[in-house]
């Protein structure tokens, strides 16, 4: 079984800071996305308790081979470095057809992990773009997976109410939440280990694609600031009252 574990670097969010122009991103180094954190610990498990072959993809100029290290050290086996300058952290859809292009030319690959989302554009939108391109099934926000035979995995999918339990053949694109796992940290013979470790490189040549910019970014503003609520004074009973009439009068019962 060979597992690929897609990771992206992001700024770190603490040091983001909001104007009237939109986002400031810090200048210092990025760090690997926090949610493909438990992407890559599933990996890991997926190597260990099943015998895969665990491979970290990313996307990026040279600065996101650090991420790549980062989760070698970890204990991930193999890394793939999509370099290309043209590549846009806030375009999912053209990001994802190029992730996809490098599945396809890695071959055998059985399972694609990637985190719920990215914490810089929350557009959750990469794991699912990248099934499409594929044409792989897909499950989403993943909690727990419950069976895994060498054709098909059994996967608890999160939802509003609980969860589903359901189940899908290989090859297959699952996205991870938070809930599935506790990410590990390194060792130092593991970080030693990563910085000594080759890298595999592909350029939008070698796969066969060229960078086609389907997202455009026209304007990002902070939410509205929200009015001050209304507390209401008096007995419990009247407070009760009060509430439902202010209610009805919203038209919210």
């Amino acid at each position: 079984m060979k597992v690929a574990v897609l990771v992206k670097q992001t700024p770190q969010l603490s040091e983001v800071t909001m104007s009237g122009d939109g986002p400031k991103w810090p200048g210092g180094a990025d760090v690997v996305n926090p949610f493909d954190e438990y992407a890559v610990e599933e990996a890991i498990r997926f190597k260990e308790n099943y015998g895969a072959t665990a491979v970290a993809v990313t996307y990026g100029g040279a600065d996101v081979v650090s991420a790549l290290r980062d989760v070698l050290a970890l204990g991930i086996d193999e890394a793939v470095h999509i370099e290309s300058d043209s590549y846009s952290a806030t375009d999912p859809q053209n990001t994802a057809r190029v992730l996809a292009a490098c599945i396809k030319k890695l071959g055998d690959v059985d399972l694609v992990l990637t985190g719920k989302q990215a914490c810089d554009d929350d557009s959750a939108m990469v794991a699912f773009a990248v099934a499409a391109n594929l044409d792989w099934p897909q499950i989403g926000f993943v909690k727990k997976f419950d069976k895994v035979d060498d054709s098909k995995i059994t996967a608890w999918r999160t939802t509003d109410s609980g969860y589903d339990v359901v189940e899908t053949p290989f090859p297959a694109v699952c996205s991870v939440v938070k809930e599935i796992n506790e990410p590990r940290l390194p060792s130092l013979k593991g970080k030693m280990k990563a910085r000594k470790a080759e890298i595999k490189k592909f350029s939008l040549a070698d796969l066969d694609i060229e960078h086609d910019r389907t997202t455009e970014i026209k304007n990002i503003q902070t939410p509205p600031e929200r009015s001050q609520g209304e507390i209401l004074q008096g007995e419990s009973d009247e407070v009760v009252d009060k509430l439902i009439e202010k209610l009805k009068a919203d038209q919210l019962i």
